[in-house]
């Protein structure tokens, strides 16, 4: 089967399972990522870091990436269009019937069952990308219980935890930004 035909039918899937917003695509691409050899755990983390960066709905920027990264242009192409399908037809299906059964008891009970399992998909996805940013996971600890962690991202981390607590009112974009500089200044 082609690399494109699988992109598109991954991303449909994630498109349509994806549950909570463009976090709870994250489990579905790690599992890609696994499958398909497609990217890493660290690459599957700088996605995440640009796709957050970036204008737009995650999803689909996680979307984007990821096609680029497996199929280029094409790939990008196809993994976007891809995840929003599914989406859009639900949608639109949803929308005919919705304003009829808005209140009916098992459409509450649905959503109401939905909600612990988009939290489980998402704290999964963060464990994930814990790991992978603050701990060397491969490394052997014959060297040293200090060699597993990542000291550099635990001391950024903490650092940009204490500013925002001091100053919660700088925009996002500020951090994203001074975490970049950081990251190239001392060579992440």
């Amino acid at each position: 089967m082609s690399k494109l035909w699988i992109l598109m039918l991954e991303f449909m899937k994630t498109g349509l399972f994806s549950v909570g917003g463009g976090l709870a695509t994250i489990p579905f691409l790690n599992e890609m990522g696994a499958r398909y050899g497609w990217f890493t755990t660290d690459t599957l983390s700088t996605m995440i870091a640009v796709s957050e960066s970036t204008p737009g709905p995650i999803g689909i920027n996680m979307a984007t990436y990821v096609g680029y990264t497996a199929a280029g242009p094409a790939g990008a192409i196809l993994a976007t269009l891809s995840i929003v399908a599914p989406s859009i037809v639900v949608i639109c299906i949803i929308a005919n019937y919705f304003q009829k059964f808005k209140n009916a008891k098992i459409v509450q009970m649905i959503f109401a069952g939905l909600k612990p399992a988009v939290v489980a998909f998402i704290a999964a996805a963060c464990l994930n990308l814990f790991v992978s940013t603050l701990l060397h996971a491969e490394k052997d600890l014959t060297a040293g219980i200090a060699s597993f962690f990542n000291w550099k991202c635990i001391l950024l981390l903490a650092a940009l935890l204490g500013v925002k607590k001091i100053f919660p009112k700088v925009h996002p974009i500020a951090f994203i930004a001074a975490a970049a500089a950081i990251g190239i200044l001392f060579r992440f």
